[in-house]
């Protein structure tokens, strides 16, 4: 991380705790965890948009998910404004990670068919109901 950068962030987000560690990460309600000697700024926008955008909490993965692209949808708007080149498709394979992870857990381990989660988290089998 370029330390001109990173301290026009720390100026820019006083709120915000940026702490270094082992990979880039949001701890809710306001600490940015950053990979201090990554080149790769865009995911660190995308953890301080976590942070900006407010929301922390979810019920479903659906929910986790819709709180991803938010997160990304910030990051966005940030990178534009630190003038940090967006990779598009470095968000894809990250929101695809989600996805992924959706998918698997979505299938029945029984039938494989896909189950649908109510909200209050369970997923559900169709042959089930």
């Amino acid at each position: 991380m370029d330390a001109t950068f990173l301290a026009k962030i720390k100026s820019d987000f006083p709120s915000l705790r940026f702490t270094p560690g082992p990979r880039f990460l949001f701890r809710p309600p306001r600490t940015v965890i950053y990979v201090a000697d990554s080149p790769e700024t865009l995911l660190f926008l995308h953890e301080i948009g976590h942070a900006l955008i407010g929301l922390y909490d979810f019920k479903t993965e659906v929910g986790r998910l819709k709180i991803e692209v938010l997160a990304w949808e910030k990051a966005r708007e940030l990178a534009s404004s630190y003038g940090v080149p967006v990779d598009e498709d470095l968000i894809e394979g990250e929101l695809d990670s989600y996805r992924d992870f959706l998918h698997q857990k979505s299938r029945c381990p029984k039938c494989g068919l896909t189950r649908f989660q109510t909200p209050d988290g369970v997923f559900h089998c169709p042959l089930e109901i």
